[in-house]
């Protein structure tokens, strides 16, 4: 019920803005797509930050995989070049992926402005409450859109920063911000938001369940500094969410990703998706074929399969294997017979010696049969078909999309005082301690940087990339070297599409200067 309150006022929001839509579909036209608006009616205010929360959550199958796939946690399978080639270091400047990237956040980080901008047309007829309303809706969609900043400088490094809807600033650019420029004006724009946030977990917001909080805004200033590698900066962000004292780990890492585990007091933020309860109809939705296995025995008959673009590495299930893992590995991977005898086949692991829990069956009784394609699939963005709704056979459909998570509020913040950030909450080894209780691991006494970036690997893999993000900064390369990739420092960031620079020239000077 909290929930379908949030869709409500999005499907508001959409027939609101249904007659803007081609001028949307325009951005030279985005900075005059109210149109006929009128301004006085304050009460309408919300609609204008309702639209960027649903341009940000309507993201494309391809996009998140884009930022996601590479890594020693992640191959790309299927058929999918693009894909495979960008897995492997080898960067296609025609992958329709990397264009659809760059050109959908970038039109949804000017549809932030320009909800801005509207909103801040809205103040000036508004009462003092009003325009105080007005200040909390801007700083939620700086957020919003530094989101979408935050990911596209880790994917492709050097990228621009639009400052208003106006694209007539980008007529004559000289420069491409760097990624520690990107990362320090995102960590600043927090700065300025944290003001004006509220004082909650997202799941406490009763106007937007889910929406934005002063913790959101904590989360990625603080992602942002660790790539800055401003690891005191880091630590005074995350200690502070946990000071809070508002967020603890969901209590069931396998359901966390799953239905129960939606909007738990463990999120800090997730696009959200709906059936709105109903077998038919309407649905806000996510695409969620390309991590799903592109065969499988169904134990709701008729559940649509996935499309097998997106595979847990072996690299990663012999690690969790080591390790002792169970619940973990079984949440991450959905495995397939095809799979489990090329494991049994690479490593010094037996039918005998594998635990029960490595079969095609999932506890919720739904089997991957795969025999081409992927040899496991993503069990993070699997959805049991026993918890769809009742006439949906979408694969993950009604599914949340997790961005942010306290788990790795922890973890960022236990690696920052390993970095020799001075404690600012708990200690290093209580924070790694709360996650590896989670996932029925010992604790640790003196927890070291090495075990500590274990932890991410086990803990944070298949989830946006962040396992090869972190090697990238940590200088772990040979971590990325594996299965035949070679990983080489100039190949950090994917290239530029040819049409990005057609349309933008300077972008070739970034190429040439990085090779």
């Amino acid at each position: 019920m909290r929930t379908n309150k949030f869709f409500a006022l999005l499907a508001l929001t959409g027939i609101l803005l249904m007659g803007c839509s081609k001028e949307l579909d325009q951005p030279e036209l985005n900075n005059n797509f109210a149109g006929g608006t009128d301004f006085s009616k304050t009460e309408d205010m919300i609609f204008s930050l309702v639209g960027v929360y649903q341009a940000v959550t309507s993201r494309g199958w391809e996009q998140p995989l884009v930022v996601s796939t590479r890594g020693d946690d992640v191959n790309a399978a299927g058929d999918q070049q693009g894909l495979i080639n960008q897995d492997r270091y080898v960067y296609d400047n025609s992958f329709f992926g990397s264009r659809t990237l760059w050109e959908t956040y970038y039109g949804d980080i000017i549809a932030a402005h320009t909800g801005m901008e509207q909103i801040g047309r809205f103040q000036e007829f508004a009462d003092p409450d009003g325009v105080a309303l007005g200040n909390q809706y801007i700083a939620e969609a700086k957020v919003l859109r530094a989101i979408l900043l935050f990911q596209l400088s880790q994917v492709y490094g050097n990228v621009f920063i639009p400052t208003s809807s106006d694209l007539n600033e980008f007529a004559d650019v000289t420069s491409v911000p760097t990624k520690e420029e990107v990362m320090q004006h995102i960590s600043d724009q927090m700065d300025e938001a944290i003001p004006f946030l509220p004082d909650m977990r997202p799941n406490e917001r009763t106007d937007l369940p889910g929406g934005v909080t002063r913790y959101t805004a904590l989360m990625i200033k603080a992602v942002a500094n660790q790539e800055l590698e401003n690891y005191q900066a880091v630590a005074e962000a995350a200690g502070e969410i946990i000071n809070s004292g508002k967020f603890s780990l969901f209590n069931d890492y396998y359901e966390l990703f799953k239905t129960p585990g939606k909007l738990s007091d463990e999120s800090l933020f997730e696009f959200q998706y709906s059936d709105f309860g109903q077998g038919e109809g309407d649905r806000v939705s996510h695409l969620y074929n390309p991590y799903g296995p592109n065969s499988w025995d169904p134990t709701v008959a008729g559940a649509g399969s996935g499309w097998g673009f997106f595979e847990p590495t072996i690299k990663y299930v012999e690690f969790m294997l080591d390790r002792g893992e169970d619940v973990r590995l079984e949440t991450s991977v959905f495995f397939s017979q095809r799979g489990i005898d090329s494991l049994i086949a690479s490593t010094p692991y037996t039918e005998a010696t594998l635990p029960a829990f490595v079969s095609p069956m999932t506890r919720d009784g739904d089997t991957n049969t795969s025999t081409v394609r992927s040899i496991f699939s993503s069990g993070k963005h699997y959805l049991p078909t026993n918890q769809l709704i009742t006439g949906r056979t979408a694969y993950g459909s009604n599914k949340h999309y997790i961005v942010f998570r306290y788990a790795e509020t922890l973890l960022i913040y236990a690696e920052a005082l390993l970095q020799g950030a001075s404690q600012t909450a708990i200690s290093a080894d209580d924070a790694v301690n709360l996650v590896r209780a989670r996932a029925g691991q010992d604790p640790l006494n003196g927890v070291t940087l090495d075990q500590l970036v274990d932890e991410k690997y086990a803990e944070l893999s298949m989830e946006w990339g962040k396992r090869f993000f972190d090697m990238v900064r940590l200088q772990r390369f040979d971590e990325l070297s594996f299965g035949g990739r070679t990983f080489t420092p100039n190949r950090a960031f994917v290239t530029y599409h040819q049409d990005q620079i057609d349309e933008f020239p300077i972008l070739q000077d970034v190429i040439d200067n990085r090779n």
